[in-house]
C-alpha cells in the first residue's frame, strides 16, 4: 500500500457481445497466459447453459450470482498494543465485486464434477444463483468470522 497517493482505477471497456464491463472483468480475471479468447468463450458457453437451463436473461442471472456472492463485512488484523486482533469492518463495493469474483472462479476451479471450466462456471453460477454452492458457503464463513470477532468492533477507528 502506497503512502504517496491512490493507485489508479484502470478503465475496462464493456465486453463484446453483452455490452457489460463487469463481465469483462470476469473474463479478465478468469484469463490464464493471456489467452482472453478462451476465457471468453468459456464465460459465453457458461451463459448460454445457465440461460438455457433457468430460461432467463443471462446477465440478471449473473448479476443475482454475484449479490448472492459479494460479502458486506470481513475481518482485517489490527495490532493493538502486543495483541493481534481480528477486527470486523465493511467491504468496500469495488473489493466486494473482486472478491465475489474470485471465490467464484476459485470454486468452478475446484469442482471436479464437470470436464471443462465452462460447465464447471455454468454449475457455479447455478448453485450460487439458488443460495448453496462453494462460493456462497466461502460468503457465509467470512461473515461467521466477522460476527464471532464482533467484541473487537471497537478497534476499528
Amino acid at each position: 500500500m502506497s503512502r504517496r497517493r491512490a493507485a489508479k482505477i484502470r478503465e475496462v471497456l464493456p465486453d463484446a457481445k453483452y455490452g457489460n464491463i463487469v463481465v469483462t472483468k470476469f473474463i479478465n480475471s478468469l484469463m490464464e497466459c493471456g489467452k482472453k479468447s478462451v476465457a471468453e468463450s468459456a464465460i459465453y458457453d457458461a451463459f448460454e447453459e445457465v440461460a438455457q437451463k433457468l430460461g432467463s436473461d443471462p446477465i440478471e442471472i449473473f448479476e443475482k450470482v454475484l449479490e448472492n456472492v459479494k460479502p458486506a463485512i470481513e475481518v482485517r488484523s489490527k495490532r493493538v498494543g502486543g495483541a493481534t486482533y481480528q477486527v470486523p469492518c465493511p467491504v468496500r463495493p469495488r473489493r466486494a465485486l473482486g472478491l465475489a469474483i474470485r471465490w467464484i472462479i476459485k470454486a468452478a476451479r475446484l469442482r471436479k464434477d464437470k470436464k471443462t471450466i465452462s460447465k464447471r462456471l455454468a454449475a457455479e453460477f447455478m448453485d450460487a444463483y439458488s443460495g448453496r454452492g462453494s462460493s456462497v458457503k466461502k460468503r457465509e464463513d467470512t461473515h461467521k468470522m466477522a460476527e464471532a470477532n464482533r467484541a473487537f468492533a471497537h478497534y476499528m477507528w
